[in-house]
């Protein structure tokens, strides 16, 4: 990797300085980074953790809203500084050194990976709620063929259809949100005669109606709900200005998280009490059809399967662009550093749906629990993703304060104390990890992968010729 200057200022990087097409303006990354982080952890996930959990969840997603908003922070002050589409292992390799480099990048590619696995599970899941009949493996094969093909095409025409895929997402919730509210009301005699109401948020069990810890334990699964926010940092190399267009992107978070994580969940657990939710059904599709309007638990669930389809989208783009970054490293081979004609990353989007097939595989083996082994897995690595982020930013403000890089006028507030006390929070996470049996298989599988990195870096180390530097 080629380091900065010490003493000057990083400039603005030139249009097509990666090779890549600038073709994302600031609505289509505004809705990517959206429909990233929209996907099968709320719609789908959420029913598992409000069984564990119960009313308590909101309070969970909140908490992990906060730490997640300073995450972004951290990583839009570094972006600001020098915005670079393979940002999250530049930056660990910048501060923190080699290895980190090499180990973010994989492990970012690793979490796609398994995330995209995630998606098209329960891609089949929603399919079979229109085609009992069709195994679930066949439809998550047939879904990862047709967005491999997608995302082959071009940049532009990737984040056009991204744009409308979270549209679609957005309009959802925001519709179940407003008839959701008709129906507490009431209004216009929506919904049944008994039964919706906020009280439902405490009067059986209380709050915490399953205890604090459930609530606590809740956060394996909130967590991986909020897997693609930082997906914003990818596009920084395709981004038109990225400096204004990333920043108004990360500026939107609260209010995405607000409206779409704690809104809809106090829609949903005011409407129906939070004992009629169970793992393996979507809240949403449960609330429809609670509500009785005519065709749309059905209307929901085609707007599930897109929310699902659309993060693999955006997964498998993410996936080859970190390959390719990670070529340009130094700590890939260079065959993955191949655009093709349409200055798409063709060997990284092949590699990585090649190994997204492992998830066609787990379905086949069990299809019951694998939408929960394969979230657990992608929850460890991203845990230990945003914690690299934060303490990047931490040296990274270290150095400002030492004179030998420039500040960034986009900063983290608070910081340090709130970059602390988000790191905090993941730890808090990654420890709770420890009881669930989910949990337990995630940390296995993380210790593997992280074996396997650290020897995989020593090989590679030894073989690969040195980076050139920049004067």
């Amino acid at each position: 990797m080629a380091d900065l200057s010490k003493t000057q200022a990083p400039t603005e990087i030139p249009e097509g300085d990666e090779g890549y097409q600038r073709g994302l303006n600031s609505r289509t990354v505004q809705m990517i980074a959206i429909g990233g982080a929209i996907g099968t952890g709320l719609f789908y996930g959420a029913g598992g953790a409000i069984e564990q959990a119960g009313p308590a969840l909101i309070l969970a997603y909140a908490l992990a809203g906060l730490a997640i908003f300073i995450v972004m922070r951290a990583l839009g002050e570094l972006l600001i500084y020098r915005p670079i589409s393979g940002g999250i292992s530049e930056y660990a390799d910048e501060f923190l050194g080699r290895f980190a480099g090499f180990s973010q990048g994989w492990t970012y590619w690793a979490v796609w990976t398994t995330t995209c696995m995630a998606e098209i599970t329960v891609a089949g899941k929603y399919v079979n709620y229109w085609l009992p009949s069709i195994p679930v493996w066949v439809t998550a094969l047939v879904a990862l063929a047709v967005l491999f093909g997608a995302n082959l095409i071009s940049v532009r025409l990737f984040g056009q259809a991204e744009f409308w895929f979270s549209a679609i997402k957005v309009t959802a919730i925001l519709g179940m949100i407003i008839v959701g509210i008709g129906v507490l009301l009431p209004i216009a005699g929506l919904g049944p005669d008994v039964g919706p109401s906020v009280t439902n948020l405490w009067n059986d069990g209380g709050f915490f109606a399953t205890g604090f810890t459930n609530a606590l334990l809740s956060l394996q699964i909130v967590m991986f709900a909020y897997v693609g926010v930082e997906l914003v940092g990818v596009t920084a190399g395709e981004a038109e200005n990225p400096r204004v267009t990333l920043r108004k992107a990360i500026n939107s978070v609260p209010f995405r998280i607000g409206i779409f994580y704690v809104g809809a969940l106090l829609v949903i657990l005011s409407v129906r009490g939070w004992r009629n939710f169970e793992e393996g059904q979507s809240p949403f599709v449960a609330v429809f059809q609670y509500i009785g309007i005519p065709g749309a638990a059905g209307l929901v669930n085609f707007i599930l399967l897109t929310a699902a389809l659309s993060s693999c989208n955006s997964g498998i783009y993410s996936t080859g662009r970190m390959l390719r970054a990670l070529s340009q490293q130094g700590d890939a081979p260079k065959q993955l550093d191949r655009l093709s004609s349409r200055k798409v990353p063709v060997t990284g989007i092949v590699l990585s749906a090649a190994v997204m097939i492992i998830g066609v595989l787990v379905n086949v083996v069990d299809e019951k629990r694998a939408f929960t082994y394969i979230t657990s897995v992608s929850t460890v690595g991203i845990i230990v993703v945003w914690g690299t982020i934060l303490v990047c930013h931490m040296v990274y403000r270290r150095r400002v304060a030492a004179g030998i890089l420039p500040a960034s006028d986009y900063r983290v507030p608070g910081a340090p104390f709130t970059t602390w006390a988000a790191l905090a929070f993941l730890a808090l996470v990654f420890v709770l990890l420890f009881f669930s049996e989910s949990g337990r298989i995630a940390l296995i599988v993380g210790a593997v992968w992280f074996g396997l990195v650290g020897a995989g870096y020593l090989v590679w180390s030894r073989s690969r010729p040195a980076p050139a530097s920049v004067s």
